[in-house]
């Protein structure tokens, strides 16, 4: 289907200057918001030919009915007017970023008179400072416990500080020292805030005047002679040190950044984020996303950055911001980060040293997060069942695909071809079942004929197994003696078992081969289907225009795991085959030196080259290979009439004499 005639506009009319763009439906609900440095360029390449555009663009603009444009003045702009329309309107076909959990911070209330510490979760609130993220609310706890010795806020919740208020005794924590009791006039708003400050300004990182200042005054103490309060101020500072140990030393003091890394697939995106503050890890965030529109990683840096630091307080935003990979909009970004901040901020990619090393570390978490994020999905008993329900009635199958067996071909520019053959049984793999082909001849001509190949081989054994299986006399039956008889152990192999499901990893092409081998052998009752990476599309044999499986159904999700592990077995036995091609040397060649003898010849002097350079006699010397093979791989290694330094002919020709005699 393509787009509405009367959803694309008159080019002419299109603005190209930068602005931002809202496609909407029927219902005027606003589905997608994108912004564009040319308009004109940017909104004409959605009215392309429906076939050319990305299954997901297509999808959007299918479902359009109405497009409107703003345009700005400058790129910087449309970049914060696309971020306040997306937190407005939420439009679908939008990447969003949201937590697979509610990380904990540790708030200040600031907009407070009497500024409160507390733990929070959530949508943050105006006037509230944040810091973290931190894994775990006990370790906020912990590290506050730590600090209420040095900075007393108050801790207390709002009806506890009115009763303290009114009845003039402070809470116990007042009374231990903990809280400097504002409710009791023990300290003055003023100087309870200035407190706040200074606990904020040690959560950003500003550590050392604190402790230096304290460790100064301890001295002093000491040398009063007032050793009480020089004990005091010496656990003060173990307690401002044990509360900085909690945080890993990564970079340089005084670095402050956030270290973006991005791991994603045709599908979802995994986000981690370490939050650096002072050269130290004061936090760390990571989820999982949606990929709804058709975006690469670079693109989804610049949603990231924009859908995090918009509702951020400008001191959340750091001074650099470290990403995987630069977005196309960089000094857009950069300059609105900076507006956000107040001062310099700085979006960029470094290439060495310990930030890059970091950043390879961010990256290793992100991975980690989408594979978990996966095991724990194939892992759901209830996500199986609804994945191989959702693929029975997509594609009109009698029955659940129980056994789903995948077929994917691996090569280097045609050579070392092999084929792979993985098993999932009830949404799980059956790695006892998985099968490797080498395939040569013929078969290695092209993809097609590979894959007709494996096939052919992988029900043909079936068959024949079959077919043993009935020709196998009944019990108490005599043979004739002489009589051909086929063997059969009493369990049966794994090619047994015919799959409800063959998925072949490619278009029509690769399911019509695959079909057509099953036809041939007269096979029935097991759909055949392709899965083109590129576009996710399901090919069923036989049919002119593809599936189109609902994005983030479990059908679609199951179906990519068992083509991946397809692809990751063929690789690894290609990888195998062609590494133990590469070992091949001049020595195969060298007739009568068998694996033996080229292993020990190969021991003794290291290299084919060294080999090359050696005398008959220290040939000879090798244990097993004698004067006859010491001849035969002399010249073999040596053009006609070469002769090593240390090598004469009439030696050559004594060895060959030898080697004609025997």
């Amino acid at each position: 289907m393509a787009a509405p005639s009367n959803l694309r506009p008159v080019t002419g009319s299109i603005p190209t200057g930068p602005g931002v763009y809202r496609f909407k439906d029927a219902n005027g609900r606003v589905i997608y918001v994108g912004k564009a440095k040319n308009l004109r360029s940017r909104l004409s390449s959605y009215f392309a030919e429906p076939a050319a555009l990305h299954p997901r663009t297509r999808s959007m603009v299918q479902a359009a009915a109405d497009l409107d444009w703003t345009i700005v003045a400058t790129e910087v702009e449309a970049l914060a007017l696309e971020y306040s329309w997306i937190k407005e309107f939420d439009p679908r076909f939008n990447v969003k970023y949201r937590d697979d959990k509610s990380y904990p911070f540790l708030a200040m209330t600031m907009a407070d008179d009497y500024p409160r510490a507390l733990v929070m979760r959530g949508q943050r609130r105006k006037g509230t400072r944040y810091f973290g993220p931190f894994s775990h609310a006990w370790a906020i706890r912990d590290t506050l416990d730590q600090l209420l010795r040095v900075f007393p806020v108050r801790t207390c919740s709002n009806g506890v500080f009115r009763t303290a208020k009114q009845t003039g005794r402070p809470c116990l924590l007042g009374y231990i020292d903990k809280c400097s009791a504002p409710c009791v006039d023990r300290v003055s708003a003023q100087e309870h805030r200035e407190i706040a400050d200074d606990l904020c300004t040690f959560m950003t990182g500003r550590t050392a005047p604190f402790i230096r200042a304290r460790e100064l005054q301890m001295e002093a103490a000491a040398s009063d002679l007032d050793y009480e309060r020089a004990a005091r101020l010496r656990d003060d500072v173990r307690a401002l040190t044990r509360a900085m140990e909690r945080n890993t030393v990564v970079l340089a003091p005084g670095t402050d950044a956030d270290v973006i890394a991005i791991h994603d697939d045709e599908l979802e995106a995994a986000v981690q984020v370490f939050f650096v503050r002072d050269g130290r890890i004061r936090g760390r965030r990571g989820w999982v996303t949606e990929k709804v529109e058709d975006v690469d990683r670079a693109g989804l840096v610049s949603h990231f950055v924009q859908q995090v630091y918009g509702a951020a307080d400008a001191s959340d935003v750091p001074r650099d911001v470290l990403v995987q990979v630069m977005p196309r909009d960089a000094s857009a970004l950069t300059e609105w980060l900076t507006d956000l901040r107040g001062s310099s901020v700085t979006l960029r990619h470094p290439q060495r040293g310990d930030k890059a090393a970091l950043l390879d570390t961010v990256a290793a978490n992100a991975a980690e997060t989408l594979m978990q994020h996966r095991l724990r999905r194939s892992s759901d008993l209830t996500s199986r069942s609804a994945a191989l329900q959702d693929l029975q009635d997509q594609l009109g199958l009698s029955e659940p695909p129980l056994r789903i067996e995948c077929i994917d071909i691996s090569n280097l520019q045609g050579t070392s071809v092999v084929g792979s053959l993985v098993v999932f049984e009830d949404g799980l793999p059956k790695k006892s079942d998985y099968r490797r082909f080498s395939i040569k001849g013929n078969a290695a001509t092209d993809d097609l004929s590979s894959v007709r190949d494996v096939v052919r081989r992988r029900f043909a054994r079936a068959q024949a197994e079959a077919e043993a299986v009935d020709s196998q006399p009944e019990e108490g039956t005599n043979t004739a003696p002489g009589a051909d008889s086929i063997q059969t152990s009493a369990r049966p192999s794994a090619f047994s078992y015919r799959p409800g499901l063959l998925v072949v990893d490619g278009g029509q092409p690769q399911a019509a081969a695959a079909q057509q081998v099953m036809d041939e052998l007269e096979i029935e009752g097991v759909a055949v289907v392709g899965l083109a990476k590129r576009l996710e599309e399901v090919w069923p044999a036989g049919v002119a225009d593809p599936l189109i499986l609902p994005r983030g159904s479990e059908a679609l999700y199951l179906l990519q795991r068992v083509r991946d592990e397809a692809h990751r077995f063929a690789i690894a036995y290609h990888r195998q085959r062609r590494s133990r091609a590469m070992t091949t040397s001049a020595l195969d060649d060298v007739a009568g030196l068998g694996p033996v003898r080229r292993a020990a010849l190969l021991k003794h002097f290291g290299s084919v080259a060294k080999i090359r350079k050696a005398s008959l006699d220290q040939i000879e010397e090798v244990p097993g290979v004698g004067p006859a093979g010491a001849a035969a791989l002399h010249l073999a290694l040596h053009p006609q009439g070469e002769a090593t330094p240390t090598t004469t002919a009439s030696a050559i020709n004594t060895a060959t004499g030898e080697i004609m005699d025997s």
